[in-house]
């Protein structure tokens, strides 16, 4: 959207849904802000089949912070990155080293940034049989200190949060017991939230699949809330959007989570198939949800300790990674804009009087059919920021900086 319509924009936006519902979304993206994943800008991934990497891509940690620090120079958004513990707090990728973490904490302060959620890598060479699941006692013992250690990263240097995501499974019947596997799973997160203080958030993530296509030992959002439950204290569940069925109905696992008073998070993207690595794009299902995060009061509080976490986490094959992430970004905005222009008395009067049809034709006035592209763009404006990130991206030139000086 060009500056120029920005305020014709907002005035049809006005007569429409009123100056003041406006002047709240506004408000609110202008506060809302999500954490970027480091591994977005590495040389990690390239496809399922490939080995295509998209030009550029960070060689180091500060090389992964400098891209970082840009997309929030671009945004004023994602002053945090998400880290992974082996990835970028490791010197021989085995253990975590404190000492290392603090240097990526130093370099993330200098560049303006802070380091986010931190995620123990649990994928390790010998993980085949599972992590925290697994039979060998050795290597749940190692996985439990990898995570002690990630908690004590995420409180020293970090936002205080760990998310838990855990690549165990079984790819044919009779190959694992399956409660014997969830059992030890449970224990070694219950070991693992002794040794954590209670000011460290732990987040527990789950997958429909993968790697284990026959079972996933945390399959859903229920097995997730059972291990946060048998932990105890300031442990949740994160909600990665690619992790569902096709046609789940997301933004009621949101309103039941939020019902139930469990501390939450999101990992952001768009999956059509069987993977969640695209970028996300502002969808009809992304606004509903954000519509039930902003009436479970959990996203743009001044008082972030009442927020949930929220982190993008990407990382497809093809696309421009940095492009992907702005976009990413703005799609967000947008969502959370159209959550906020819903008019929750009229529409409550509406569901109280049981008028179904119109009560949907009010909702979706503001979650489908309005352009909420000016309000974003406000925001930007009283930040001093870009209207178009992905724009001012193309502008910079600083695609071709990277392109030659990292080869």
């Amino acid at each position: 959207m060009h500056e120029k319509n920005v305020k014709a924009g907002l005035e049809m936006l006005w007569r429409e849904f009123g100056e003041k519902r406006v002047q709240a979304a506004v408000a609110a993206v202008k506060k809302f802000s999500v954490e970027v994943p480091s591994w977005v800008f590495g040389r990690f991934g390239g496809g399922r089949f490939g080995g295509y990497m998209p030009p550029g891509g960070a060689r180091t940690i500060e090389e992964k912070l400098d891209d970082a620090a840009f997309v929030h120079h671009l945004t004023g958004a994602t002053p945090a990155v998400a880290m992974h513990t082996l990835w970028d707090f490791s010197s021989d990728g085995r253990a975590a080293d404190l000492d290392v973490a603090r240097r990526v904490s130093q370099a993330a302060r200098q560049r303006g940034l802070q380091v986010g959620a931190v995620n123990p890598t649990y994928f390790l060479e010998g993980s085949y049989r599972g992590s925290m699941s697994a039979d060998e006692k050795g290597t749940v013992q190692r996985y439990i200190e990898q995570t002690v250690v990630s908690g004590a990263i995420a409180r020293q240097y970090g936002n205080g949060m760990v998310t838990l995501w855990f690549p165990d499974g079984s790819a044919y019947p009779g190959q694992r017991q399956l409660r014997r596997a969830f059992e030890t799973l449970i224990n070694a997160c219950v070991a693992c939230r002794r040794r954590i203080p209670n000011t460290v958030r732990i987040l527990i993530e789950y997958k429909v699949f993968e790697p284990g296509t026959y079972s996933t030992t945390v399959p859903d959002w229920g097995a997730a809330r059972m291990i946060a439950q048998a932990m105890g204290g300031n442990t949740g569940v994160l909600i990665d959007m690619g992790h569902h069925q096709p046609g789940t109905n997301v933004e009621q696992i949101v309103a039941m989570l939020i019902a139930d008073g469990m501390p939450g998070g999101f990992h952001f993207n768009t999956r059509y198939a069987a993977d969640d690595d695209h970028a996300v794009e502002p969808s009809p299902q992304m606004a509903r949800i954000f519509y039930e995060l902003v009436e479970g009061n959990v996203i743009a509080n001044r008082d972030r300790t009442r927020n949930w976490g929220y982190m993008i986490d990407q990382c497809s094959g093809r696309e421009n990674r940095m492009r992907a992430v702005l976009h990413s970004v703005d799609s967000l905005q947008q969502s959370l804009a159209k959550a906020m222009l819903v008019d929750t008395t009229k529409l409550r009067a509406l569901q109280d009087a049981d008028r179904i049809i119109p009560a949907n034709r009010l909702f979706n006035d503001a979650i489908m059919n309005c352009d909420v592209r000016p309000i974003v763009a406000q925001a930007r404006l009283e930040k001093g920021l870009p209207v178009d990130p992905v724009v001012a991206y193309t502008e910079s030139g600083y695609q071709e900086r990277i392109e030659r000086a990292r080869g």
